[in-house]
């Protein structure tokens, strides 16, 4: 490595060493989180951080008043009701419906420990509803921790990238592996974590489509709602809503994340939003695990349960509260998130002017969005190679390897934690870099 890079290469490679790090690209975030944190107090340079998907806005003052006053009433004192809060159960039936158009009772819309929990309970339980379905199905890329889930429960799954199978293309590639009979669950991220890749409404009907003739729930991770600022969902009532599947099939599970639109990461609060006749299904096969036949009560008693007693009670009231402003119009949760998408736009521009491309960068025909991610890669160089040296240069992402993509020349880059101060920064290490590597070409 060019001794002259912007981060003293000595100190790179010492901590590398320290933390028992051959290659960057095959470390985990954390792993990357923590080498970077290493290198930056060592060497007193900032780094351009784009590996950590963690939200870089402040939270709403309306939900953290909520649980403030919340928490002066008591609540801390009791365990809350496993079901959730009554208003909070409220405003989540009220919310799918302003924003997705979907009617969902109250009674089945419940809090999680974030949507980690309820990833969590979900492959639980759904794995388990008929015996000669045990398998998940990942439309990947993906996030990696909940193939980690899958495996800590060791529940078998199977993964395709989805990127040459848009369009007419996925009902064939899903027919492939439902038609085995083996698969029991299928998840997906929309928004797209890592690539910020948007199912289409055709693309959402196939699934829809899958899911009833082979009798197999969708789990859809709505982590970043509302923010493929293509479309403006903000108005509650009125079109455009949010994509989703679930105005095709009644076989889906939702995960709403408050951690990125609502910017409420560290109050682990999340929506389980579940389809009324989900809830309600009987399967026979679950009582040998559970004590009853249905689905919905086995989920929330008897998974979600011991999985923690419920969720913390003052962050219900917070989360209460945010969706009721919302829901009411008082609040557009949609305009505090748009910095994201106008960063992105700015960063991947410095990206491509200096010889970089993007990995995933179509919907069917169209450009995709500009928000929390985007992908990138270097010609002549695996997403390995890139990863390593980019460190050197003051640059951290994650590789797209471990998000199960097959375009293992990429990287993922989230833009919530670097500031615009930065960007002169970002601009000249990527000049340098291009300066340093154009050859490879």
């Amino acid at each position: 490595m060019n001794k002259d890079t912007p981060i003293n290469a000595e100190i790179v490679n010492k901590k590398l060493a320290a933390n028992n790090i051959d290659s960057v690209g095959k470390a985990s975030i954390r792993e990357i989180k923590k080498l970077v944190d290493d290198i930056e107090k060592e060497s007193g340079e900032r780094f351009v951080r784009m590996e950590m998907g963690i939200p870089g806005l402040p939270a709403s003052e309306i939900g953290v008043n909520a649980e403030i006053e919340a928490l002066k009433n008591g609540v801390a004192s009791t365990y809350p009701d496993i079901q959730g809060i009554p208003k909070l159960k409220t405003e989540m039936s009220r919310f799918v419906k302003n924003f997705l158009n979907v009617e969902v009772a109250p009674e089945h819309c419940l809090p999680t420990v974030g949507s980690m929990q309820g990833g969590f309970a979900a492959f639980m339980t759904t794995t388990r509803m008929h015996k000669d379905k045990d398998t998940v199905l990942f439309i990947d890329p993906g996030f990696p921790v909940q193939k980690m889930q899958c495996q800590v429960l060791g529940i078998p799954y199977e993964t395709f990238d989805v990127y040459n199978y848009r369009g007419d293309k996925l009902e064939e590639k899903l027919e492939a592996y439902l038609s085995k009979g083996n698969i029991s669950t299928i998840i997906y991220s929309n928004p797209n974590n890592p690539s910020w890749i948007c199912f289409t409404d055709k693309e959402l009907q196939i699934i829809g489509k899958m899911a009833n003739k082979y009798d197999v729930v969708i789990i859809e991770d709505l982590a970043y709602i509302g923010m493929d600022f293509r479309k403006d969902i903000s108005k509650p009532g009125e079109p455009p809503y949010q994509d989703t599947v679930a105005q095709y099939t009644d076989n889906y599970i939702m995960l709403i994340s408050s951690s990125k639109s609502f910017s409420y990461a560290g109050q682990r609060v999340g929506m389980f939003i579940i389809a009324d006749a989900l809830y309600e299904k009987k399967c026979p096969d679950l009582k040998r695990f559970y004590n009853s036949e249905g689905f919905g009560h086995n989920l929330l008693f008897s998974t979600i349960y011991p999985l923690s007693a419920g969720t913390s009670h003052a962050p219900q009231y917070g989360l209460a509260a945010m969706l009721k402003a919302v829901n009411d119009g008082e609040y557009n949760f949609i305009e505090e998130v748009k910095e994201y998408g106008e960063k992105a736009k700015i960063m991947k521009k410095l990206f491509t002017d200096n010889g970089f491309e993007i990995v995933y960068d179509k919907d069917e025909d169209q450009p995709i969005a500009d928000g929390f991610y985007f992908t990138i890669s270097y010609p002549g160089l695996d997403g390995e190679e890139l990863i390593h040296k980019l460190v050197f240069y003051g640059i951290s992402a994650i590789s797209l390897d471990i998000t199960g993509s097959e375009r293992t020349e990429g990287l993922r880059a989230c833009v919530s934690l670097v500031s615009r101060n930065q960007f002169p920064d970002l601009e000249n290490r990527l000049i340098q870099f291009h300066k340093d590597h154009k050859n490879l070409k």
